[in-house]
């Protein structure tokens, strides 16, 4: 049986959705099937054995879709195998170290019982739209930061959990053969 994994993304211009796009190709090259999809149109995520939902941070912010997708589904994200990741930094520093997750991230991680969070470099094309981004391409903050490499490996160490937890479940001996083994052999 093959895993099946939403990896959901929400942001303004695209360069989220790229991330998890690059996310799910890795996931699917190394045995899983991975399914993209924008967190304003996913309704349900419990029909995925896991899930990977990432956000473009916006002022320390994830976006909103991403955060109502993470509280509209809660109670099964919390119950199912789920990694976080945040889009933004325009800068080299995710890429050179690994970067906590803003604060809201982090709580949100410890109420969803998330096996892992990533930030990633971020990505300010010369075409974005916003007062915001047309002041940071004034001062020179544009670019793209994101680390394919980096974002891949992640993703590797992903697939790597979920085909091993999946192994060990499929390994077990159900509770009725234990038991049947037990009173076989005493």
């Amino acid at each position: 049986m093959t895993l099946n994994v939403l990896v959901t993304h929400a942001g303004k211009n695209g360069s989220t959705a790229e991330i998890a796009h690059w996310i799910a190709e890795t996931l699917t090259a190394n045995g899983l099937c991975a399914h993209t999809r924008p967190a304003a149109l996913e309704g349900a995520p419990e029909r995925y054995d896991a899930v990977v939902l990432g956000s473009a941070l916006y002022a320390g912010r994830w976006h909103r879709q991403a955060r109502r997708f993470a509280h509209r589904h809660a109670r099964a994200l919390a119950v199912q195998p789920l990694w976080l990741f945040s889009s933004g930094p325009l800068d080299t520093s995710a890429a050179d170290r690994d970067l906590p997750p803003v604060r809201a991230v982090a709580r949100l991680s410890a109420h969803l019982h998330a096996r892992g969070h990533a930030t990633f470099g971020g990505r300010l094309a010369p075409d974005a739209e916003g007062p915001i981004a047309r002041m940071l391409l004034r001062h020179g903050r544009g670019g793209d930061f994101r680390d394919k490499q980096q974002i891949r490996a992640w993703a590797r160490v992903i697939a790597g959990e979920l085909i091993t937890a999946h192994r060990a479940e499929t390994i077990q001996p159900s509770a009725e053969r234990t038991s049947w083994l037990s009173a076989r052999t005493s």
